[in-house]
């Protein structure tokens, strides 16, 4: 978004390609975005059959706009991805982008701008220092056993999942043959981490924070936050080279 304009706090910016809304808040208020040009406020991805005529909703309600999805994929947000029947998401103030998945590879971009409680644009800070992200501490077990277990979003490969305990404690058997690697130890070592991290207001490394069935979900939350925060890079399976040659 190359703009917004001051004005009233609440206010919400909705813009796709080619087409645009700006509405004050006012209770109960609705934006509809999709691929029907003539049902929707915003038409996104309107030459895209996997788009849903009316894909989801921005709506006004006790004071905070939400997204919520309609359609019938989901809508890649931030946070993460957000489907039809869930629960809607609350927007901050300031810039969200939402990418609508359509067909093959391609994604639609809807940009969202909430205007501040000072009713402006927040103040450029083209010289001031870049915010680093905060590394995570991890002892060389933990993060051995961290680059074993999320070893294939560190090669960057498609739609990755992390290892199984079974898979990663052979690994690290055959790295560290006197580590003392069993399944329950990698289990342990990466529970312990993934405590820690939560007790530091890391979100979805437990299981009463996630809906049923969790399946891997904990430890892709691990790994896609250590590697987030750059605890965790590309570079470290060099590591794994390392170990192997003693």
């Amino acid at each position: 978004m190359h703009g917004v304009d001051p004005a009233v706090p609440g206010t919400l910016v909705a813009q796709s390609i080619g087409d645009s809304i700006s509405v004050g808040p006012q209770e109960g208020r609705v934006v509809l975005f999709g691929r029907q040009a003539d049902e929707v406020h915003v038409c996104v991805g309107g030459d895209d059959q996997w788009v849903s005529k009316k894909h989801g909703r921005l709506e006004h309600a006790q004071g905070h706009w939400t997204v919520r999805a309609t359609g019938r994929r989901p809508i890649r947000l931030p946070t993460g991805e957000l489907f039809a029947g869930a629960d809607p998401v609350p927007l901050t103030d300031g810039y969200t982008p939402l990418f609508i998945l359509g067909g093959g590879n391609r994604q639609h971009l809807l940009e969202v701008y909430v205007v501040g409680s000072d009713g402006q644009r927040p103040t450029a800070r083209h010289d001031h220092e870049t915010m680093s992200p905060p590394v995570w501490p991890l002892t060389d077990g933990e993060r051995l056993a961290l680059i074993v277990l999320g070893q294939r979003y560190l090669r960057h490969e498609p739609y990755p999942q992390p290892l199984s305990w079974s898979e990663a404690a052979a690994v690290l058997a055959q790295l560290d043959p006197h580590g003392g690697w069993r399944t329950k130890t990698v289990e342990h070592r990466v529970a312990k981490v993934r405590q820690r991290l939560h007790r530091h207001g890391v979100f979805g490394l437990v299981a009463s924070e996630l809906p049923q069935p969790i399946g891997n979900q904990l430890n892709d939350h691990l790994i896609r936050e250590l590697i987030r925060s750059a605890t965790l890079v590309p570079t470290d399976l060099q590591r794994l080279d390392e170990w192997a040659d003693g």
